[in-house]
């Protein structure tokens, strides 16, 4: 069916959007379950009440426009959790995985902001005021958990794994020293 109108639009990536949702209501858990910076786990575990909340506002937007959510996959969060997946499936010191989780959740969270960044404008154009009103309370709470991830991340997060390199560093280095000396003694 080939869309016409902005309408049609708006309700193709509605649909979108409440199947990218629901994909990230079973994602999130495993991401806290993962995490181990107890500040990260919370995050997430907030996100998720949010993101349930989310799925609320787009339902009563459904229902408002007599329509049915479901009938689309979306591939592009369904790529983005898969990668998150890769991530935790990865060999990784506890403060790196946490890094990697949050640029998996970043990624995420972009998509979500672009995505309901322009439903709220389709709604807005469209006349929708009320549901440009939800679109825009999600919205922001995307770009608060978006805001909440690059504190974590740089406040602590990326700092400690950053550090786990140079403790890294520090140990090689000391092992290279000590066989050094141990030759030294050889020699003599």
């Amino acid at each position: 069916m080939k869309m016409e109108t902005l309408q049609e639009l708006y309700l193709e990536q509605l649909r979108d959007i409440y199947d990218a949702e629901n994909q990230l209501l079973k994602a999130l858990p495993k991401m806290a379950k993962t995490a181990t910076n107890d500040e990260l786990k919370a995050a997430f575990e907030t996100h998720l009440e949010q993101t349930e909340e989310h799925v609320a506002r787009l339902d009563r937007i459904f229902e408002e426009l007599g329509e049915k959510p479901k009938g689309h996959k979306c591939e592009a969060m369904k790529g983005l959790i898969e990668e998150g997946k890769q991530m935790m499936e990865e060999d990784a010191a506890e403060d790196v995985m946490d890094a990697g989780l949050i640029c998996a959740a970043q990624k995420v969270e972009h998509y979500e902001i672009a995505t309901y960044g322009c439903l709220r404008t389709y709604a807005e154009m469209l006349g929708f005021d009320e549901q440009a009103d939800l679109l825009q309370e999600t919205l922001d709470e995307e770009k608060d958990t978006d805001d909440n991830l690059t504190e974590l991340a740089v406040s602590c997060i990326n700092v400690e794994a950053e550090e786990g390199e140079n403790e890294d560093e520090e140990e090689e280095e000391e092992a290279s020293d000590k066989e050094k000396e141990s030759a030294n003694r050889q020699d003599r």
